[in-house]
């Protein structure tokens, strides 16, 4: 038996795992590596997870059925001393395709998703999987400080993925936008939270963070593991990189399910949650067979999932959102400003939030707001803050970064908004520089038109940057092939 391994050492040698993956043919990049080494921490956490309810089963005399059947376990087949031809043979000709069809319920649905309908990576070369499987073993995943290094290790990468791979902005969002909506969300225990577009599980991890600092009896803990945690994905690489990353923070069976949220009619909803907090996509065209399930058609993906979470949301006081909205989404007219009298009209749309540019750089130079609502509605008044760039910086990019500390001023204004607004605290204290209060009254108005417009800054001429210029001209070129899309539809169905 290998003696425990130090923390900096574990630490090493999943790295070292990482480079073993980076150097193999068959992972031409870091979506490529990461997403090998998902399934395989996967599958090797899976089996640590069975061999304790195996035992729990003995000592209490039931009988006990496998979720992976033999010679299928990681124990089979991962620790097994064989050829490296016999070992791919094996992987690609009879792991895979068991793991693809599975099914019957709900976990052994979740392995199926993971592996199904895509092209499984896996190394050219036996001899560097045999090295990984190694490494890989020699991680005790029954001890809760190795599996912390792991996440720990794990979250790094998806940080990494996040800079390097442009397409894998669109699931990672910066940790400190989502601890701040976690914060001001505020999840308690016996609430579900729902994350529509939920990527690699920032939202949920977080929550999940959040709401376990509150756990104080096995009820809590079980709450948490089994009922709270929902998420939806779409594209089957970050569905996996999500459900292990959920995993290996500590939920052992979270609701991660791969599907196309859009394709549900949002007239027939049976199932609501208590909070969602999401960044769904943004700049998207949907076809006409997914605008046909929402009551305001339209092809921008983003108001599409605007309308999603409002039918979502439970229909009872206290269930809330929180979520990242392009800023176009604030100023546009037409079907937006349709769903934002519908939102201000049933929801107390309480926050809004504007982040300075280059916040989900280097993936996007799309400028970005965060979007706080509630029921019950109607909105009364809109608490705005517009979150300003550090002294010198133009904007942020991928080697300035937004950190947590850049939003310790609207932390302590915001709570001093909700105090006001709770009536436990004076107006004026929510007030400065950089936040003002509008009246629901003036935003209808303006025909439904959010946009941040500061009372207090100075009158400036100040250029956009070519990056901010050519962000703007992108949305508003999906803009007009939305409407063209939609111009369309009408003639057809009109002949």
């Amino acid at each position: 038996m290998k003696s425990p391994q130090t923390r900096e050492t574990l630490a090493n040698e999943i790295w070292r795992a990482c480079d073993i993956l980076r150097r193999d043919d068959n992972c031409t990049g870091i979506m490529e590596y990461v997403e090998h080494l998902a399934w395989l921490l996967f599958l090797r956490f899976l089996d640590a997870q069975e061999e304790e309810w195996e035992t729990q089963a003995r000592l209490s005399g039931r009988p006990y059925r496998p979720i992976i059947e033999p010679p299928y376990r990681w124990r089979d087949w991962a620790t097994k001393d064989w050829p490296a031809d016999e070992l791919l043979a094996f992987v690609h000709g009879k792991l895979i395709p068991y793991l693809q069809n599975l099914g019957g319920d709900t976990l052994r649905e979740t392995i199926r998703g993971v592996f199904s309908e895509r092209n499984v990576i896996v190394c050219a070369s036996g001899y560097n999987l045999k090295d990984v499987l190694e490494i890989i073993n020699g991680i005790d995943f029954h001890s809760q400080d190795d599996i912390f290094i792991v996440s720990q290790v794990y979250e790094e990468l998806l940080r990494r993925l996040g800079n390097e791979n442009r397409m894998a902005g669109e699931f990672y969002t910066p940790r400190p936008v989502v601890r701040f909506i976690v914060e001001v969300v505020d999840p308690k225990i016996g609430e579900t939270v729902y994350d529509p577009a939920c990527g690699t599980c920032g939202f949920l991890i977080q929550a999940y963070l959040h709401m376990k600092k509150q756990e104080q009896t096995l009820e809590d803990h079980r709450l948490l593991q089994e009922q709270t945690f929902y998420g939806q994905e779409k594209k089957p690489i970050p569905a996996l990189l999500g459900l292990m990353n959920m995993v290996l923070h500590g939920v052992s069976a979270p609701r991660i399910y791969r599907r196309n949220t859009l394709e549900e009619n949002i007239r027939q909803v049976t199932e609501r949650f208590d909070i969602i907090m999401t960044n769904p996509p943004f700049g998207g065209i949907e076809g006409r067979h997914i605008r046909q399930n929402f009551p305001v058609s339209s092809s921008a993906t983003e108001l599409l999932f605007l309308q999603h979470i409002m039918a979502k949301l439970k229909p009872r006081d206290g269930a809330r959102c929180g979520m990242v909205v392009p800023e176009g989404t604030l100023f546009r007219s037409g079907a937006f400003a349709e769903v934002k009298r519908d939102l201000l009209e049933r929801f107390n749309l309480h926050t809004i939030v504007s982040l300075p540019p280059g916040t989900f750089a280097p993936y996007s130079d799309v400028k970005t707001a965060l979007i706080f609502f509630e029921r019950p509605g109607p909105t009364k008044e809109i608490w705005y803050y517009e979150l300003p760039l550090p002294e010198g910086l133009k904007k942020f990019s991928k080697g300035s970064p937004i950190q947590d500390e850049h939003f310790n001023e609207v932390r302590g204004l915001w709570k001093a908004w909700d105090a006001y607004r709770k009536g436990q605290g004076p107006r004026e204290a929510c007030l400065s520089e950089h936040s003002w209060i509008v009246p629901a009254e003036e935003i209808k108005a303006r025909g439904y038109d959010l946009s941040p417009r500061n009372p207090n800054q100075r009158e400036e001429s100040q250029l956009p940057s070519p990056s901010e210029i050519t962000a703007s001209l992108l949305e508003k070129e999906k803009a007009i092939l939305g409407i063209i899309e939609e111009i369309k539809d009408l003639l057809n169905n009109s002949k």
